[in-house]
């Protein structure tokens, strides 16, 4: 009987910050993505999001890797960040995002909370854009919305099963997927973290300590945590 991290987009960026923080907490970890993770004491499914049929694939190589878990704390992080709007979005990107973001987790959600002992949870990372919004991120925030959404909805879904669900959104972070959206332009960066009350970027350390507390706190079942320093509002 072990304690298990299932974690989607596991190979970089917060999603690997936590895949290290859970093992140092001895759990085991499996990483769901199109790029390896080479860490000891980690297992890795090579599964793109962008095809959730790629899920049901792999599903009973899934369970039989869980089946034995004492507890399971899935982690919906992997996610599609690309500058859009509304008046120049193509049909195919929208769906693309949809499917990594809001289908995948859905199905990997269904697969596994059949099989999650009492005390498991499932935590979805959302981001400061899942309550707002800015302009040219069109499918970003439509799909950080509904991550929402799908939280509380599942929420509701699995009460009484002992499971909880937490929607953890992040604020400015620095990730290579944060920098390659500003072009690792220095002015945009500066620009970014006068917004922040702390006037720096969050660490992905600290996301990952972020979600294993709510990994292990069921009284915070449903809630949206903003984890973002203090956001400047202007």
């Amino acid at each position: 009987m072990d304690k298990v991290l299932l974690i989607t987009g596991g190979s970089r960026g917060i999603g690997k910050a936590t895949c290290l923080y859970f093992l140092e907490k001895g759990y085991r970890v499996i990483n769901l993505s199109r790029n390896n993770l080479a860490l000891e004491g980690v297992t890795q499914f090579y599964i793109d999001l962008s095809f959730p049929d790629s899920i049901h694939q792999q599903k009973e190589l899934l369970l039989s890797e869980l089946k034995d878990a004492e507890k399971i704390v899935l982690v919906h992080c992997a996610a599609s960040h690309n500058k859009n709007n509304i008046l120049d979005i193509v049909q195919q990107e929208l769906v693309k995002s949809l499917a990594i973001n809001i289908v995948s987790p859905t199905v990997l959600t269904q697969i596994i909370s059949s099989i999650m002992p009492a005390g498991s949870s499932i935590i979805y990372l959302g981001s400061s854009l899942s309550e707002k919004a800015l302009p040219n991120t069109y499918s970003y925030s439509t799909n950080k919305h509904a991550v929402i959404g799908m939280m509380r909805a599942t929420c509701q879904d699995l009460s009484g099963t002992g499971i909880h669900t937490v929607c953890v959104c992040p604020g400015f972070t620095d990730t290579e997927m944060l920098r390659h959206h500003i072009n690792n332009n220095p002015n945009a960066l500066f620009a970014i973290t006068q917004k922040v009350s702390f006037k720096r970027l969050i660490t992905p350390s600290e996301i990952a300590e972020t979600l294993f507390f709510c990994s292990k706190t069921p009284a915070i079942n449903g809630s949206v945590i903003h984890a973002n320093l203090g956001q400047v509002e202007t």
